[in-house]
């Protein structure tokens, strides 16, 4: 058992709280089920053999408002263009702190592309009123995507399959879902009836270390009708107007590389031969370079601010209210909860337990700053560097310490999730646009960041439905 927390216990969904006490009638130690999900070849290589013993479970109530919450943010957030800024994308992209270079580029991409269809991955706290949202990933480059593998793996062992079957359980394919819209947003460039040559393309130095996840990703994608070719952006070459690598033609660029890694001119010419052939038409690209615009922090911020409440209407402001925490750029002055203007730092200074220090730009948890990790003096600091940069100041959700299977032995044990809930766009996936969920847990009850860099396992997700698993 883990030292008493000083949190509420509220204790895990009913069907969570029932799986567990399933597990102890029958005396099934659960560690067998990670032993099943280890011995998956691919999704090992994921995670490195970093799993929980038991999955999560949702609800259909509790996935139906997710999705429709994050399918109502995702719309917010990508028609901030329009509602704050004229339609001007290039004054979004340097309002949340993207260079000259980094706002040209997106704004060059959302002018060649199609319609940007929905596709992100949530990081959610599920906190006492309920879950709330603390990022909304909108990019191609979604880690998580091998989670139905945990499903399917765990599923092997009689014990979750007869629970699951009982209680008609059952998962969805997130990398399914991702196929699938990546083939409706590229639909241009691929020929019917012929499997499609996608680059996974990823930055030349994360190329470095995320190659085997890439190679992962390309065995999946050979089973579902692509033929899949990992590299990075000093691999593609241009030959009369088309890419290629290897020698091969592609039809489409997946791309893993990120805008934060376009900083110079040096940058930008490596995408350059990218750009140039999306704008041409001879290659799709997925997803465009300005999703990551619509997904970045500070655009967060823009829908959290009452200052711009009256561009939205009042169910909008409803969803905004229940679902976003507090979150401001770092100024001299701000609104607080209650639409006051306070001195942002002066507030800051005296919430620094409840407040967290975000860049705008960065991922994966790089550049964070929790308050109550940090000396006062250090916080404060902190937000000195920060004032009128790329940086938000958010409210702290305190996740809500759920029940799992001790790691060893008999028993429980108690852990703070991070829920990566995926989205797709129903029309394309069908349902309501949930597409998976991948958890994160930490046992330590001050966790600021519940990553996989800093020592957080993961779980995969099981969702009520109305038919068997």
């Amino acid at each position: 058992m883990t030292q008493p927390l000083t949190t509420p216990h509220v204790p895990r969904s009913e069907l969570g709280a029932e799986y567990l006490k399933s597990l102890s009638q029958q005396g099934t130690d659960p560690a067998d089920l990670t032993r099943k999900v280890v011995e998956d070849e691919l999704v090992t290589v994921a995670y490195q053999g970093r799993f929980l013993a038991s999955p999560v479970f949702l609800s259909t109530a509790e996935r139906r408002r997710l999705a429709a919450d994050l399918l109502m943010v995702h719309t917010l957030l990508t028609e901030l263009p329009e509602r704050l800024f004229d339609g001007d994308i290039a004054a979004l992209a340097r309002a949340v702190g993207m260079t000259e270079t980094q706002a040209s580029v997106v704004e060059r991409a959302a002018k060649a592309g199609p319609q940007l269809l929905p596709l992100a991955r949530s990081d959610l706290y599920r906190g006492a009123d309920g879950f709330k949202l603390l990022e909304l990933n909108i990019t191609s480059a979604l880690g998580g995507f091998e989670n139905a593998g945990i499903n399917r793996a765990m599923l092997t062992h009689p014990a979750l399959s007869a629970f699951a079957a009982e209680h008609r359980l059952g998962y969805v394919d997130t990398l399914r879902g991702i196929v699938d819209t990546l083939f409706a947003e590229c639909a241009a460039n691929i020929e019917e009836g012929r499997r499609p040559v996608v680059a996974l393309v990823d930055w030349p130095e994360s190329f470095l270390s995320y190659e085997p996840r890439l190679k992962v990703m390309a065995a999946l994608f050979d089973g579902m009708g692509i033929d899949a070719i990992p590299c990075h952006v000093g691999h593609i070459r241009e030959n009369d107007g088309h890419l290629e690598v290897d020698g091969r033609r592609i039809d489409v660029v997946y791309r893993f590389f990120l805008v934060e890694e376009i900083v110079g001119p040096a940058d930008a010419a490596l995408v350059e031969p990218i750009l140039r052939a999306f704008e041409k038409g001879t290659v799709g690209l997925f997803s465009r370079l300005d999703a990551e615009l619509y997904g970045n922090k500070g655009a967060l911020a823009m829908l959290s601010d009452d200052r711009n409440r009256s561009a939205f209407s009042a169910e909008e402001r409803a969803c905004i209210d229940r679902f976003l925490p507090w979150t401001r750029y770092v100024r001299s002055t701000a609104t607080d909860l209650q639409g006051q203007e306070i001195d942002l730092v002066e507030h800051a200074v005296a919430q620094q337990q409840d407040l967290i220090l975000k860049p705008t730009l960065l991922h994966g948890g790089n550049g964070i700053v929790p308050g109550w990790t940090v000396t006062a003096d250090e916080w404060k600091a902190r937000l000195t560097e920060a004032m009128d940069g790329p940086y938000v100041v958010q409210e702290r959700i305190r996740p809500l310490p759920e029940t799992f299977p001790a790691d060893e032995g008999s028993g429980t044990q108690e852990l703070f999730l991070n829920w990566g809930v995926f989205l797709t766009d129903p029309t394309v996936t069908g349902e309501d646009g949930y597409n998976g969920c991948l958890v994160r847990g930490s046992t330590d009850p001050q966790v600021g960041v519940v990553s996989m860099s800093g020592g957080a396992r993961v779980a995969c997700a099981f969702h009520e439905t109305s038919e068997p698993a």
